[in-house]
């Protein structure tokens, strides 16, 4: 077999175990990984704002309210307004939203993120410039996407 071909099985086997994780997850808590990485997010803080969560996950404010929305319609968030800035909207996880965070699969990332950090430094930058590179490739330099390993919704900032 050529580099080519090997090159393109690893990416695949990269992303058939992304989907096979988003399936898993959107079976036991119905939701998608950049969903239930907003919902971390709120879960972890207490309370959050669009804003930060933005920061957070590098994605556009557009995307996290897009997200947000539909965590609000599965009751798993709930959007309050600031006590001490009126004009300021918190968003809240719900006793469902904690409930589906401890009943979820261990998301692909942290296993990712924990083996990952157990590599050595220059092994991590080589990992970084080969997959930034193959991005490149695949002219996905330019799209708006949470550092969250999953399939779905993903949105070009064009």
């Amino acid at each position: 077999m050529d580099r080519v071909d090997t090159s393109l099985i690893a990416i695949r086997r990269i992303l058939r175990a992304t989907e096979m994780f988003s399936r898993e997850l959107a079976q036991s808590v119905g939701l998608t990984g950049a969903q239930f990485r907003v919902l971390q997010i709120v879960a972890e803080n207490g309370q959050c704002t669009a804003t930060k969560i933005a920061q957070q996950m590098r994605i556009s404010q557009a995307t996290v309210t897009s997200l947000v929305d539909k965590l609000v319609r599965q009751d798993m968030v709930e959007r309050q307004r600031s006590e001490t800035d009126r004009r300021q909207t918190n968003i809240v996880a719900t006793e469902k939203g904690r409930q589906a965070i401890a009943d979820a699969p261990d998301p692909l990332q942290q296993r990712f993120v924990r083996k990952f950090d157990a590599m050595e430094d220059w092994e991590q930058a080589a990992l970084i410039a080969a997959l930034e590179r193959v991005a490149s490739m695949l002219d996905a330099e330019d799209l708006d996407v949470a550092p969250v390993l999953d399939t779905g919704e993903i949105r070009s900032t064009h």
